[in-house]
């Protein structure tokens, strides 16, 4: 395997989608408020999407360096377990995505806010930096809070919270308290792909020490916190919907649904965690599916 497809390999590209996700429905949400900007929705992918791979990257050297990535681990190999990439060299990419990240933070304040503003480009480069130290800190480190079963708030927060809520502010220089219903929705499907990937990963998980809030739940108790995240998250994207005017058209991306309910149901009658792997998958593109019908409904066919 060459030097790029090792580096494509700790990037994770199939984790992309699901982290764009926020981005389009807090584009869409600001689009129904009538303010639409192509740089501020163009950037605003590019840093997510950066904090993504930097994330991924302090991933797979967090938990190869504390041996938590090992034979008995299910799931894809990563770099740094498979030897495609030393230790060293991915923590120059961590430093070199940082720096990337960074630049493309101040583009976007910069131009969502102008040169004349104060306070919120300010704001949001705290929260950029803790972002960026939040990517990096959920396996890196002795305090690594996704060892400590912290994973699943820092996801909801992110994933859900920043992600919609900062990209509609954005454009809007404003939040409607209506919105923080899609902002849970698609943070509560984040995590339940965490959750999902930590039920797969159980027994690896408490072998090293790795105190997952699946390990400290077992995994009874998680397969039931997992039908509630995606359960709630459900009726908050349909509360939301059927109180907004607009297109019929956009009940449509209640039918990303369809498939997470058809893996509910998987995932209970599922005994052997191995067999949950595909179902990553599954549930990421339901998200993004969920995600990208809600953007081109609201942006589109208001």
């Amino acid at each position: 395997m060459t030097k790029v497809n090792a580096w494509l390999n700790a990037a994770r590209l199939r984790t992309l989608p699901l982290s764009i996700s926020g981005i389009l429905v807090g584009t869409a949400i600001a689009s129904f408020y009538g303010v639409t900007n192509t740089l501020i929705f163009i950037f605003a992918l590019c840093t997510t999407v950066g904090l993504q791979i930097t994330s991924n990257f302090a991933n797979d050297y967090g938990d190869g360096v504390k041996g938590t990535d090992n034979d008995s681990r299910l799931g894809p190999k990563r770099a740094l377990q498979s030897g495609l990439l030393t230790a060293k060299e991915l923590k120059r990419g961590i430093y070199i995505s940082i720096g990337i990240n960074s630049i493309l933070i101040v583009v976007l304040i910069i131009i969502s806010f102008g040169l004349k503003e104060i306070l919120f480009p300010v704001i949001f480069l705290i929260l950029g930096t803790f972002a960026i130290w939040a990517a990096i800190k959920y396996t890196v480190g002795k305090s690594a809070y996704g060892y400590n079963g912290l994973g699943d708030i820092f996801v909801f927060i992110f994933f859900g919270l920043v992600s919609v809520l900062g990209s509609m502010f954005l454009y809007l220089k404003a939040i409607y308290f209506i919105a923080f219903l899609p902002a849970i929705a698609i943070g509560l499907l984040s995590v339940g792909v965490l959750n999902l990937n930590n039920m797969r990963d159980i027994k690896s998980d408490k072998s090293v020490g790795k105190n997952t809030l699946v390990v400290k739940l077992g995994l009874q108790k998680a397969k039931m916190y997992h039908y509630t995240l995606l359960s709630i998250s459900f009726l908050c994207l349909f509360y939301y919907l059927s109180t907004t005017n607009g297109s019929l058209i956009r009940y449509v991306s209640l039918m990303g649904f369809v498939p997470v309910f058809i893996h509910m149901r998987k995932v209970a009658v599922t005994i052997n965690e191995a067999e949950l792997d595909p179902e990553l998958k599954k549930l990421a593109l339901s998200t993004f599916f969920t995600a990208l019908v809600f953007f081109i409904s609201y942006y589109y066919f208001l």
